[in-house]
């Protein structure tokens, strides 16, 4: 499995809208600017993003981009899946006509590898990354203030 650009960069704008969640709608030029990513990419991926119901947007002054849930409710498989990347390490997709239209001999072994795989980022949130010390320092040295608690993430969402 070679999980692409794509797949990394949807991820990291996610963790950051997670990281931002009690501040209302985010817009792209502020990820952009936080993450490296080209605001034009950031427009493709959130497009993606929004189509499979992982984020809400709003239009007009102080719009931009929200999580559709809270960020413990958001697995990071389904970031990576919503803007179609592939959690499979076969080399014919899963579609077992690796070696002259038929199963190969290590088939399974990466099949099984796949399903580890999604079964591990599967059971990693938005919310787990945004309480890891090391996330926390980096959102502190990109944002230049305090840290975010994952306490003041749910006790906002609630009052949402």
């Amino acid at each position: 499995m070679r999980l692409t650009t794509k797949g990394r960069y949807a991820v990291t704008a996610m963790l950051d809208l997670a990281i931002h969640y009690a501040d209302g709608p985010i817009t792209l030029a502020d990820i952009s600017q936080r993450q490296g990513i080209s605001l034009s990419y950031l427009e493709q991926l959130f497009a993606k993003l929004r189509r499979r119901g992982l984020v809400d947007s709003t239009r007009g002054p102080g719009g931009g981009y929200r999580l559709s849930r809270i960020p413990a409710e958001i697995p990071v498989a389904d970031v990576i899946t919503a803007v179609d990347e592939k959690l499979e390490t076969t080399r014919c997709g899963g579609l077992s006509n690796c070696q002259d239209d038929e199963r190969c001999l290590t088939h399974e072994l990466w099949t099984e590898l796949s399903d580890q795989i999604y079964h591990f980022l599967s059971n990693i949130s938005l919310g787990t990354l945004v309480n890891r010390q090391g996330v926390q320092d980096v959102a502190a040295r990109q944002d230049g203030c305090k840290k975010i608690e994952l306490a003041d993430i749910e006790r906002e969402s609630a009052v949402v």
